[in-house]
């Protein structure tokens, strides 16, 4: 799907129609965030406890990743993930990288805010990552209330005092584990893109489009995953 697309699907129809109050669309997106969260780590258990092995087992090092993020309200938190880097993996390579996209030096390479062929990624984390593995962790995220499971992307500390002023909305919900820029073809945005793509989410942000949204996910994966 398109970003023209993707801003289409946000685009409220709704209009003549009487719309949840806040307060109740709020209660009622983070029970679903709970529902969903609670069913995929009970079925996924099995699935949790081998990709943590594989991880253990194929590289040096231990099995998650955190990392710090920047939540709703500014607010940092610890973010997990599975580990899909080598042991002492130096992190100013990426963030250069980040700093140079954010300031349109560079084009985006591998992904959003990710290099292509980045030597640091292990064989295990890069089927990982292209399976969207990588981030089942971020559903105790999700249940610490730290993250939702549709969202703005979340980012890092360094990567939020280079967004300009206007992508400050998207600072107003929780981060998601999925989002518009995760179904708009993420691995071709650039960064203007996915933050426009976000803020168009929290303005136009309904029960309706956190499901077409999480329903458009999984096909999106698995047409990642197959490349």
């Amino acid at each position: 799907m398109s970003t023209d697309q993707a801003r289409e699907v946000a685009a409220p129809r709704h209009r003549g129609r009487l719309r949840p109050s806040p307060r109740g669309r709020e209660a009622a997106v983070r029970g679903l965030d709970l529902l969903i969260a609670c069913g995929v780590l009970f079925l996924a258990a099995p699935l949790i406890v081998g990709v943590y092995l594989l991880v253990v087992l194929s590289s040096r090092g231990g099995g998650w990743f955190r990392q710090v993020r920047v939540g709703a309200r500014r607010q940092e938190f610890v973010m997990y993930k599975f580990r899909t880097m080598r042991r002492d993996s130096d992190p100013a390579i990426h963030a250069e990288y980040v700093t140079r996209l954010l300031r349109g030096e560079v084009e985006p390479e591998g992904g959003l805010y990710k290099l292509s062929d980045d030597p640091r990624v292990t064989r295990v984390g890069a089927f990982l990552r292209r399976t969207s593995l990588d981030e089942l962790p971020q559903l105790f995220n999700v249940l610490r209330g730290e993250m939702s499971i549709v969202g703005p992307r979340p980012c890092l500390p360094g990567e939020m005092v280079e967004f300009p002023p206007w992508a400050s909305p998207r600072f107003d919900v929780r981060p998601g584990l999925t989002g518009l820029w995760q179904v708009s073809g993420r691995n071709r945005l650039t960064m203007t893109e996915g933050l426009r793509l976000d803020v168009d989410y929290v303005a136009h942000r309904t029960l309706l489009l956190y499901l077409v949204i999480l329903l458009r996910t999984l096909p999106a994966v698995l047409e990642r995953g197959a490349r």
